[in-house]
């Protein structure tokens, strides 16, 4: 016979297992506590409440501090953001890199998952013929040496301080001009309800016209954005072609996506690019 749990002795175990897993599902505490979903939910939202954990679509993963649960979200600077998860990213380039082909046209987003995009670009000899448009001037600035191999159109705009991208008004007038093979998007969220958001408005509207603007789009997010939601709403995931991410992304968030119908594709760690 099952001992029924008081409540803080239940959120103590989830808070235990939730560091532990990483990701632990709604259903999953309901079943090792015997109690209802509904239960389970206001465990999991209690425990966030506290600073414990984080919620994300089905269930919860942990945080690092109670600071981090409360401070306002800030958006980092761009060379705060290229100093982190740098191995991921740089996986994340090479595999998205590797989708390109001689004589096409692509769209690089502005951030730092997209300028490993241009230096893996960059590495690759055998690519010749190559149009790229940007709105980063970080990413214009490294593909620059590849003139006249590619060619690499800046799209215009207003420029965003400590983040080197250009947004409205200017930036819609050459996007709405071109249809480009291959766009790859950048994020600071990819979340199975919510779809694929930004912290920033203006930036949040120029992806949405680059995804218009592309045949295919290919969003690229590091594991530490999948299960997370952000102010601006560039698509839901069907809008988008596949995700490319890196291969220490949580297994549980992962395959929540590909339920709603995202293709993920990562390198496998183990093979040299």
């Amino acid at each position: 016979m099952r001992v029924a749990l008081d409540a803080p002795r239940r959120r103590e175990l989830a808070l235990a297992l939730v560091a532990e897993r990483g990701f632990v599902r709604v259903a999953e505490l309901s079943d090792a506590f015997g109690v209802t979903p509904v239960t389970a939910r206001a465990d999991l939202d209690a425990l966030e409440r506290q600073g414990g954990i984080r919620r994300v679509h089905g269930g919860a993963v942990p945080v690092s501090s109670q600071l981090e649960a409360e401070r306002p979200e800030r958006e980092p600077s761009f060379e705060e953001a290229l100093a982190a998860s740098v191995e991921p990213k740089r996986q994340i380039g090479e595999y998205a890199a590797s989708l390109v082909r001689s004589g096409q046209s692509i769209i690089l987003d502005v951030g730092t998952t997209t300028l490993q995009i241009a230096r893996a670009l960059r590495a690759r000899t055998d690519l010749e013929d190559l149009t790229v448009f940007t709105n980063g001037l970080s990413i214009a600035l490294e593909l620059e040496d590849e003139i006249p191999r590619f060619t690499v159109v800046v799209t215009g705009g207003t420029l965003r301080p400590k983040q080197h991208s250009l947004v409205h008004p200017l930036a819609s007038s050459m996007l709405d001009e071109v249809h480009v093979d291959l766009a790859f998007i950048g994020c600071n969220g990819v979340d199975p309800v919510h779809g694929v958001t930004n912290a920033n408005l203006p930036e949040a509207a120029v992806k949405a016209l680059m995804l218009r603007s592309a045949a295919r789009s290919i969003v690229v997010a590091d594991g530490s954005k999948l299960g997370e939601v952000h102010l601006g709403r560039v698509a839901p995931i069907d809008a988008f072609d596949a995700l490319v991410t890196d291969a220490w992304a949580p297994v549980a968030l992962v395959a929540e996506l590909e339920d709603a119908g995202l293709s993920v594709l990562a390198r496998d760690p183990r093979v040299d690019p």
